[in-house]
């Protein structure tokens, strides 16, 4: 059964990719709410793909949107 579960490796390289005051955010915002950095990741990626997820537990991506495909003419 694979673990659906960012792993403090992964936030780790994802976190050290992004744009500085990116980084700083999400330290921030991790240290205000007491949970560690790839929760706080985890959340923000899930939360895009499926507004009523916070992890990837359950998380159904793009659920809600409605994408459509242009028809090609």
């Amino acid at each position: 059964m694979q673990v659906e579960h960012l792993s403090p490796e992964a936030a780790q390289t994802i976190l050290s990719t992004l744009p500085e005051k990116i980084q700083l955010g999400l330290q921030a915002y991790a240290t205000q709410i007491d949970y560690p950095i790839e929760l706080v990741i985890e959340m923000m990626i899930a939360g895009f793909l499926d507004e009523d997820a916070i992890s990837f537990e359950g998380c159904q991506p793009l659920r809600g949107m409605n994408f459509v495909k242009p028809v090609a003419s």
